[in-house]
């Protein structure tokens, strides 16, 4: 489902600048009420976005390719099924912040929040093409926040600020050229292990698992 986006916001607006094989386009990070809808048409619609981190001057960029929903407190894979911690309490929090945390004390995993306040959904960010200033592999959620600067100090960070954000200024990726397959490494979630919640685009390259 196609999202009509408010009107550009200037004081946000950048483009990319040389060689960006997309051309000249202009990024502006998406709006809270991209995020405060059903996490499922959020994860879809993240494929083609691009994200965007901005450290000492010199700004990251990547297309995302793969991402999966997680879908709140019913979920037995989404670790906001264990109730409010100090580690979820930003997924019960109002849409559009990130939740970025440590998985085996070594890698970063990126999600953003999805859904009203308080019904702790998010959608994780797998993997990127990379577009601008990237360094290092993109195909997986721990290599593409280490390629592109995203630890835990960003946890919590508002993706509506001009230094870390999502922007989504093309067209939308068409249903046909979106693979549903189950998530990786929910193994232990029961019911929920099976279920097609992992989107990529189909036949990119950069896609961590076809």
């Amino acid at each position: 489902m196609d999202h009509d986006l408010p009107p550009p916001r200037p004081e946000h607006s950048e483009v990319f600048a040389g060689s960006s094989p997309y051309g000249e386009v202009s990024l502006n990070p998406l709006p809270r009420s991209f995020y405060d809808r059903d996490t499922v048409v959020v994860a879809k619609e993240l494929l083609g976005a691009f994200l965007v981190t901005v450290k000492d001057g010199t700004r990251r960029t990547g297309r995302i390719v793969e991402v999966e929903a997680y879908l709140g407190t019913q979920d037995k894979a989404c670790h906001s099924s264990r109730g409010i911690t100090p580690r979820t309490r930003i997924m019960f929090g109002p849409p559009g912040h990130a939740y970025v945390y440590m998985i085996y004390g070594m890698h970063h995993c990126m999600n953003v929040v999805t859904e009203r306040e308080g019904q702790a959904c998010a959608v994780l960010i797998r993997a990127v093409e990379p577009v601008e200033n990237i360094e290092g592999r993109t195909n997986g959620p721990g290599l593409l926040c280490r390629s592109m600067g995203i630890d835990r100090t960003l946890n919590g960070h508002d993706l509506e600020s001009p230094d870390f954000y999502l922007s989504k200024e093309e067209a939308a990726v068409a249903p046909s050229a979106i693979a549903e397959r189950p998530r990786i490494g929910v193994h232990y979630a029961g019911e929920w292990t099976d279920r097609l919640l992992r989107f990529y685009l189909e036949g990119n390259p950069f896609v961590s698992k076809p």
